[in-house]
């Protein structure tokens, strides 16, 4: 029966406001804020394209800081965008497209089998649906209803992350063993899978290898996250033990943004197959496309035969030209860091100066350069008024398209010694408020509120204390300077960890201002001292 079904369907993973591309090359450095006249594209750049964003409102950037789904990814390679051009010219039967480039996939990578999903979070969706329901129609209609169904995925805590919530939103019960005899304990009739984050500690006491040893014995399989990795041939994760592995299909591997590739046991990647779209299943939502599909099977066939060494000397030739431009600047110096892992595998230049003689922050340099044209994203920047002047900003040339180092270099010269004059934030005068004590705080989302709790110890202006959420807490840190109080807490939430910078006024018993919380935007704040009645106690 199972069998009969499965047939019938299968007979067929710093808040920022950058994205795409603008490279303007052969030109002097531009004036900030002004864009220059008659500036030409470079060879490979979409600067000529930009006016399809720009019709929008929507300014390109330069990307000088690396593969971020914020920053739209990769650049996809040209026979990619050719072979996504070619396949939206034809109608095709889906599962007969997916069962054509799965052996492919193969036969190219040197896995038991391969699928196209829509990206690396889709790929772990896809499969944790297939472990716990399989092709069974009635489970997979009912999921994420559990009942009666394996419900417990094991996550060695080392590799909890934003990402897992892709597994955790088929309602599964994560279990964090910290040692291996935690891991051994965590196995029961109700185990799922197990999942690990590629990377740091993966070659440790609870990495995929040792896991996998674990797990074999149990008939548990284990799913690797390799989301920023390139492809190794034979795979590396599967040769330790894993039963899969998910990349994201718009990184390094330069296929679609939208795309994601899935490698491992045949039956299992069938059975995710199944349970995504085009099929009436959990992962209906999670749809990949026939252009997606035949443009990640072209980039898997362009990553056999890159150069991949000399996509690396371009790399250095590119940070040492950057590197030779902005050292002219005195007091500037730069060093390359080379990547540590398989993942995000590039060097990067990391420009270093001390901002009380050179005038301005890393930080206020990034802002500058992102906010005038040629807008360019950097990472890294440090660096902050009044007492943190030792700064720096870092360009990744990974994504950088032919021609961006050189406008990059002129950009980052021009802000460091041409910049408008900055002046430290003027200091708060007034007796030093008194914020000890425990206060009673609400939140006000753009939709939607939640009240908090902050206790704070007070030693003169400085603040530390404990932020309670409505689900964590974490500690605070921070000072009150006259009137004005500023801190800063996080709570560990899941695989993510939410971070709070508060800003605001204390008025006596009342508190008030904005809360910055990075990718999720700026919020309001207001609070309330709880004043301790012992008579009531």
């Amino acid at each position: 029966m199972a069998k009969r079904f499965f047939e019938k369907f299968l007979n067929r993973r710093d808040l920022l406001r950058q994205g795409g591309l603008l490279t303007l090359a052969g030109t002097a450095a531009p004036v900030i804020g002004k864009t220059t006249p008659g500036a030409t594209a470079s060879t490979g750049s979409a600067a000529t394209h930009s006016a399809l964003y720009e019709a929008i409102g929507v300014r390109p950037v330069i990307n000088a800081r690396g593969t971020f789904t914020i920053l739209t990814g990769s650049q996809s390679l040209p026979q990619v965008k050719d072979a996504m051009l070619q396949a939206s010219k034809s109608y095709v039967q889906m599962d007969e497209l997916m069962a054509g480039v799965s052996p492919k996939l193969a036969e190219l990578t040197g896995a038991p089998w391969g699928i196209v999903t829509a990206g690396c979070c889709a790929a772990l969706t896809n499969f944790t649906a297939a472990v716990i329901a399989g092709t069974n129609p009635e489970r997979m209609q009912r999921l994420p209803n559990l009942t009666g169904l394996k419900n417990e995925v094991i996550i060695p805590e080392y590799s909890r992350n934003v990402y897992d919530h892709a597994i955790r939103m088929l309602g599964v019960k994560i279990i964090e063993p910290k040692t291996p005899a935690e891991m051994e304990a965590a196995f029961n009739d109700r185990t799922a899978m197990i999942y690990i984050f590629a990377g740091p500690g993966d070659d440790g006491p609870l990495g995929t290898k040792a896991v996998s040893d674990m797990a074999r014995p149990h008939g548990v399989p284990v799913i690797v996250d390799a989301a920023a990795e390139g492809l190794t041939f034979p795979n590396l994760h599967l040769q330790r033990g894993a039963t899969a592995v998910a990349y994201s299909g718009g990184k390094c591997i330069r296929g679609p943004q939208a795309a994601g590739l899935l490698l491992g046991d045949k039956n299992l990647l069938q059975a995710a197959w199944a349970n995504s779209a085009p099929h009436h299943a959990f992962g209906r939502s999670l749809k990949v496309g026939k252009e997606e599909i035949m443009g990640m099977l072209a980039a898997v066939e362009a990553w056999k035969t890159r150069d991949h060494e000399a996509e690396y000397r371009d790399w250095h030739t590119q940070l040492a030209f950057i590197s030779s431009q902005v050292t002219k600047v005195n007091g500037v110096t730069t060093r390359v860091e080379e990547p540590q892992g398989l993942s995000n595998r590039t060097p990067s230049l990391r420009i270093e100066w001390d901002a009380s003689q050179v005038g301005i922050t890393g930080q206020e340099v990034s802002k500058l350069l992102l906010d005038t044209e040629p807008r360019i994203a950097l990472g890294g920047a440090s660096g902050a008024r009044p007492d943190r002047m030792k700064s720096s900003v870092t360009v990744t040339p990974w994504m950088m398209m032919p021609g961006d180092d050189k406008v990059v270099a002129a950009r980052i010269c021009s802000v460091l010694q041409d910049h408008p004059a900055f002046a430290n934030p003027p200091v708060p005068q007034g007796t030093t408020a008194s914020v000890g004590g425990q206060w009673m705080a609400t939140l006000t989302f753009a939709r939607g509120s939640a009240d908090h709790r902050l206790v704070f110890e007070q030693q003169g202006g400085s603040l530390v204390g404990t932020h309670y959420g409505e689900f964590g807490s974490g500690d605070l840190s921070g000072s009150v300077t006259a009137s004005e109080v500023h801190f800063r807490s996080s709570q560990k939430i899941e695989g993510q960890r939410l971070s709070y910078e508060f800003t605001g006024t204390v008025e006596g018993d009342k508190m008030s201002g904005a809360l910055n919380m990075g990718e999720y935007g700026m919020m309001e704040w207001s609070a309330v001292r709880h004043h301790y009645d012992a008579k009531r106690a």
